[in-house]
């Protein structure tokens, strides 16, 4: 009897190929995700209207968690798995996937208010701490040692986004920005411990969000529908509590809106296959990476200067990479 063994060694050009096609799957995935990221806050100045934002943006959350809902649910469809979804489900395998909705609606609230215990400046420069909290909650909860230079790759990502919000800072006259504005920063000690706790839910968020995903047997679409459940629902009543007189539920929306909703949440379906096939820190290089992408569409679209020092965290965040993933 004659046993074949198919060529299934390192040199296979079929293994070879395959592994090409891969890269460039996650390369485009990446690329999409850094420009949705990077363009959200541009595309939100461009809405603005005597300098305020003229639309609900808590209706905005809402409607980008109620699309990621209904695209789960087209897709688990068209995919044929509506018959899981008809299957009786244990309240332990779904109840999980309501955690990460409550996490992120708080550092949501969170967000908003800190802005009243230090500037703005010093809220991005802190909120880099959110690189260190999920790199120990990704080695601590999920049990992945990281080498000592992948260690100092994700400092090289701390470090490059405070060299880039103060390259952004007008540091020229610092005499004249105080007598015109008050003083450019300030943190105060309660809004330290806010931004520590949004770092270390923000964290545990994406750690969390990673072992139910990979946990789980059951197909990312159906899985996307809980947790976009839970996210309309938890959403949709933190909106219902700050509901105010000022503005209605659609008031103010344009069409770059709706292109700031549909951004939002293909991003938000595009980490859920990150987190599922990847890791939660390569989430945090696609986070580094769009404020590069940030940076140059601020100044190819809103016209704001860019200066040589950008070339600083451009070349910390590419040597992280390289570090990292060598």
């Amino acid at each position: 009897m004659m046993i074949v063994i198919p060529n299934t060694g390192s040199a296979s050009p079929v293994r070879i190929r395959r592994q090409w096609v891969k890269r460039i799957q996650w390369g485009v995935l990446f690329g999409l995700m850094v420009l949705i990221y990077g363009s959200h806050a541009p595309l939100i100045t461009l809405t603005k209207v005597d300098g305020s934002v003229p639309f609900n943006s808590s209706s905005c959350v809402v409607l980008i968690e109620l699309a990621k809902l209904l695209i789960s649910l087209v897709t688990l469809a068209l995919t044929g798995g509506t018959s899981a979804l008809r299957a009786p489900q244990r309240l332990v395998h779904v109840a999980p996937y309501a955690v990460p909705a409550v996490l992120y609606a708080l550092n949501n609230n969170l967000v908003v208010h800190m802005q009243g215990f230090m500037d703005p400046s010093s809220y991005q420069v802190l909120s880099n701490l959110k690189i260190a909290s999920t790199a120990l909650l990704y080695s601590l909860c999920l049990g992945k040692r990281l080498r000592p230079a992948q260690w100092f790759a994700l400092g090289l990502l701390m470090a490059a986004g405070v060299c880039h919000t103060y390259s952004s800072l007008d540091l020229g006259d610092p005499v004249r920005a105080v007598a015109e504005e008050g003083p450019r920063l300030h943190v105060t000690a309660w809004g330290l411990f806010l931004v520590l706790v949004y770092c270390f839910v923000s964290g545990l968020a994406a750690v969390y969000t990673e072992r139910v995903l990979k946990s789980q047997k059951l197909p990312l679409s159906l899985q996307n529908l809980y947790l976009y459940m839970f996210g309309v629902a938890v959403n949709g009543l933190s909106s219902l509590s700050l509901v105010t007189s000022e503005k209605s539920f659609l008031e103010g929306y344009s069409g770059v809106v709706w292109v700031i909703i549909a951004g939002q949440a293909a991003n938000g379906l595009l980490m859920s296959v990150v987190l599922k096939h990847g890791s939660g820190i390569t989430r945090l290089f696609i986070i580094s990476c769009s404020m590069l992408v940030n940076a140059l569409l601020s100044w190819a679209i809103l016209g704001l200067q860019l200066t040589p020092f950008f070339l600083l965290p451009v070349s910390m965040i590419g040597l992280a990479a390289y570090l990292y993933y060598r």
